[in-house]
């Protein structure tokens, strides 16, 4: 029999007496109305309609009315007539086609799904028989609610991959990038923090409240009852202890993610790499093999065995599969946390280094302690004693050559000081490289140009204070330290003025001997540069150790400066004071909200002018609010709404001045 439901209107069906034209246009049926039916189309469109039906119902350039107009007829069939099994298994694989076809259309997309997700709990009532992790619009869609509810009725604990479609597919969540770029990785992750913590599964409450579930017609026509098909199910539509726990197994499992999605997002075919599995949670290496990863240990192992030195470019090539063409600091850094994820370190340190290897370069490898995958956490100790060596490493190469006594000097700083033994193993290779490397001294001097000169002048007392760390600096020294004081823009003739408060006495200089009465003296002249000064141990370890106070500032100085294309990213990245969104989308966010409300069709022109797909960018910057606001930016409904909440939130932090009405 039929089901229930009751008739108003039959707007899919063909009037045969109605005329057509002979040729068909207005593809895209610009001026049909939302509901449009048979008897309302001109001749012309009924011509488009029905050739869109003969032609098999897969023009991508026809109007959604007419999808629609097609579209009643299915529904209208397949709930008030009655069809049999087979023809309405037919009707939902239909559906499902235009679906694939057309669901780029949000209206299209929500109705057809609404329909298949009213028909399936027809076909089985018991719901969806397994979980599907995908949004599905406002509402949770009916068959999971039944499918839960269900297990919840019959006292069954649900499993991760249900808790997990749950949480995607309720209408006020959100997965944050890492979650939806390295999907597979995030529900495996996802898995395994939820059977450590529910290992027999999630008991859920049985909710009081029962399924109440009816389908109303697209075309408004009709609209039927659905309980009866389903029976007393509870609701778990309102649960709130589930969905939280699944948040917070998502925040866990997004987090761990974050480095391998960071790397994912620079190489998108990165993901079967050395360099994307060994970014991977240790806990995901055994679901996810990589033999490879096996050969790069058996690799450094040998570089090891050689001193420790290999370039660049080898690294590189070993983790991405292919040799680079440029090398940045971003590579640099997901390099070294790719390597530190198998207890293998690389010098220069990308994030505390006077300057980054070069095509053609080498790097050091050494072994790191286990467990040390946060390389960005070192101490103030570490930071500090890094500087110094940098300083000590530059005033060694300035007279050409490392001598042995200033390799064993800087090495003894680096014992002096209590750090951990990764910090250590990572300075003693610090200073391999420092030593091996020249520094550039037109990138010191460029980088400290702006340096005030207290700094540059506390810098160039540091600078001498390591020259002389066996107590005496002899002519040679003396003018290595000429070349560095005008590397850091000083005056030479300050070298002596700056021993003078290092030397070994401390007694006054004879400016005039007693018992000279005249008025014509000589001022002593400076120590000449062929005699060796004898310093003061003490003090000159007192002002190599004070060299905190200039280390934030060094911070700034021995950076590495980002490459032309990080700039850029950044600039855009930073663009039209949307932090976070790239040019392109910030500049459609700026005109988005100029106004309260857009209807589709403006919406998606307004997105093509900045060569975006309406949807991908709707997804965006609602991404980008929920993560900055915890709401959407733009609503939908049969249009598109600007969210006044969230422009007045973005206006109070600044980051608009976009004119709206609110």
């Amino acid at each position: 029999m039929p089901l229930d439901g009751q008739k108003k209107s039959v707007k899919g069906s063909i009037d045969p007496g109605l005329p057509v034209a002979k040729v068909g246009s207005n593809l895209p049926g610009e001026n049909l109305p939302y509901y449009p039916s048979y008897k309302d189309l001109n001749p012309r469109e009924r011509a488009t309609f029905l050739n869109w039906l003969a032609d098999g119902r897969s023009d991508s350039r026809i109007g959604p009315a007419y999808i629609f107009l097609y579209f009643y007829g299915l529904e209208r069939r397949f709930f008030l007539d009655e069809p049999s099994i087979e023809e309405r298994n037919l009707l939902v694989t239909e559906v499902k086609r235009l679906l694939d076809v057309y669901g780029d259309n949000r209206s299209v997309k929500r109705h057809l799904e609404n329909f298949l997700d009213a028909t399936q709990i027809i076909l089985e009532p018991k719901g969806v028989a397994e979980p599907q992790f995908r949004r599905f619009g406002h509402e949770l869609p009916l068959g999971l609610r039944v499918a839960i509810g269900r297990m919840a009725k019959e006292r069954k604990p649900i499993s991760a991959d249900w808790l997990l479609g749950w949480f995607i597919a309720h209408p006020e969540t959100r997965l944050r990038t890492p979650a939806k770029r390295a999907f597979p990785e995030f529900k495996a992750l996802f898995t395994l923090l939820f059977e450590e913590r529910f290992p027999d599964g999630l008991k859920l409450r049985v909710p009081k409240r029962l399924i109440r579930a009816s389908y109303a017609s697209a075309s408004g026509g009709f609209e039927v009852e659905l309980k009866r098909f389903i029976g007393d199910i509870p609701d778990v539509s309102g649960a709130f202890e589930p969905l939280r726990i699944a948040g917070e197994l998502v925040a866990e499992a997004t987090g761990q993610l974050e480095q391998f999605s960071r790397f994912l997002g620079r190489n998108p075919d990165g993901r079967n790499t050395i360099e994307g599995h060994a970014l991977l949670p240790e806990s995901l290496w055994p679901l996810f093999p990589a033999k490879e990863m096996e050969d790069l240990r058996a690799w450094a192992d040998g570089i090891f065995q050689t001193g420790g030195m290999c370039l660049v470019e080898q690294v590189i090539e070993r983790l991405e599969g292919m040799p680079p063409e440029k090398i940045s600091k971003r590579q640099l850094t997901g390099a070294a946390d790719a390597l530190a994820r198998l207890s293998i370190g690389m010098a220069p340190d990308p994030r505390f280094a006077l300057r980054s290897p070069k095509l053609g370069e080498p790097v050091v490898l050494f072994r790191l302690p286990e467990g040390i995958t946060a390389l960005e956490d070192v101490s103030e100790g570490y930071k500090n004693i890094l500087v110094t060596i940098a300083m000590g490493s530059f005033i060694a190469h300035t007279d050409g050559e490392i001598a042995t006594k200033e390799r064993a000097a800087l090495e003894a700083r680096v014992g002096a000081i209590e750090l951990s033994a990764a910090e250590r193993a990572r300075l003693i290779a610090n200073l391999q490289w420092m030593l091996t490397i020249p520094p550039d001294l037109a990138l010191i001097r460029r980088r400290l140009r702006d340096a005030p000169d207290k700094t540059r002048h506390e810098l160039g007392q540091v600078a001498i204070a390591l020259a002389a760390e066996d107590g005496v600096i002899d002519p040679g020294e003396i003018k290595a330290i000429e070349r560095l004081y005008k590397a850091l823009g000083l005056p030479t003739d300050g070298i002596y003025t700056d021993l003078h408060v290092l030397v070994a006495e401390d007694e006054p200089v004879t400016v005039r001997p007693s018992g000279q009465t005249t008025a014509n003296y000589d001022i002593p002249m400076p120590p000449v540069q062929n005699e060796t000064v004898v310093l003061d141990a003490g003090r000159v370890d007192s002002l190599i150790n004070d060299t905190a106070r200039v280390s934030v500032f060094l911070a700034d100085i021995f950076r590495d400066e980002e490459t032309k294309e990080e700039l850029e990213e950044s600039r855009e990245e930073g663009s039209g004071g949307f932090h976070g969104l790239d040019s392109a989308h910030a500049a459609f966010l700026g005109e988005l909200l100029t106004r309260e409300r857009w209807e589709e069709s403006e919406f998606a022109i307004l997105a093509g002018q900045f060569r975006l797909m309406q949807d991908g960018a709707l997804e965006t910057v609602n991404e980008w609010a929920f993560e900055h606001f915890s709401d959407l930016l733009i609503e939908e409904d049969d249009g598109y709404d600007v969210n006044a909440d969230v422009v007045t939130e973005l206006r109070n932090k600044g980051m608009t001045d976009a004119e709206t009405t609110n």
